[in-house]
């Protein structure tokens, strides 16, 4: 947490910044695979005004866009394509999200590393969102059934996480497996669900939610240390 607050610091502190350095870069090739497909592998379509900040050296301006596919927050001089160097101490605000390259487990204690953008900050908690790409290939009709080839197409996925201390465990969009994840306080939330309309599929509410079940778990008599605590899913 305190990179996180640091970084937030120097967001909202930094008067002037620098151009971004080579070393904080890494040469890449562009990814040409889909390029017939509908939809796109980037987040955005173009490069956004951003800000990269190493714990290390300070705050940089570059133009950003991040590249789903490869995970990779892409930058271009002089035509040449870069990607920043990918380290928990570098991160990224590009178009109002914040990137962090974080190295999480998942309660099994299998590694999830990867960039996730900061959605709900806590002393007790975070909720990290994860871009990801759902990829469907061309279907090709044969030579019995006429007409063009069905395009393959890209479509983003966005998941969201709880995170503690580390680990993470994905937050289900879906009303009867959200429940069964927090089933502790199943009744309570059920109730929550229903009389504030919560819809699980919309960010805020998914934020209001998980902050009625860390209200819950604290005022239990015997509160337990940890939101997890009570889950068991090996995402």
């Amino acid at each position: 947490m305190r990179r996180i607050l640091l970084f937030l610091c120097l967001i909202a502190s930094s008067a002037l910044f620098a151009q971004l350095p080579k070393n904080l870069l890494t040469p890449t090739t562009r990814v040409s695979l889909y390029d017939e497909y509908d939809g796109s592998i980037h987040m955005k379509s173009r490069y956004k005004e951003s800000s990269v900040i190493d714990e290390k050296s300070g705050t940089f301006d570059a133009k950003l866009k991040y590249n789903i596919y490869s995970d990779a927050l892409e930058y271009t001089s002089q035509s040449k394509l870069y990607e920043v160097v990918k380290s928990p101490t570098i991160h990224a605000r590009i178009d109002g999200d914040y990137f962090y390259y974080c190295e999480f487990k998942n309660q099994r204690g299998s590694t999830r590393d990867g960039y996730y953008v900061l959605v709900e900050l806590t002393d007790r908690y975070r909720i990290y969102k994860r871009f990801t790409l759902k990829i469907k290939d061309p279907v090709d009709k044969g030579p019995i059934t006429s007409g063009p080839t069905d395009p393959g197409i890209l479509r983003m996925i966005t998941t969201y996480y709880l995170e503690e201390s580390g680990v993470i465990m994905e937050l289900p969009m879906k009303k009867k497996e959200m429940l069964a994840a927090f089933n502790d306080k199943e009744n309570e939330l059920k109730d929550y669900l229903k009389k504030e309309k919560i819809r699980l599929r919309k960010e805020e509410d998914l934020i209001r939610l998980v902050a009625r079940y860390n209200a819950l778990k604290s005022s239990d008599s015997s509160p337990s240390q940890s939101l997890l605590s009570n889950t068991d899913r090996g995402n």
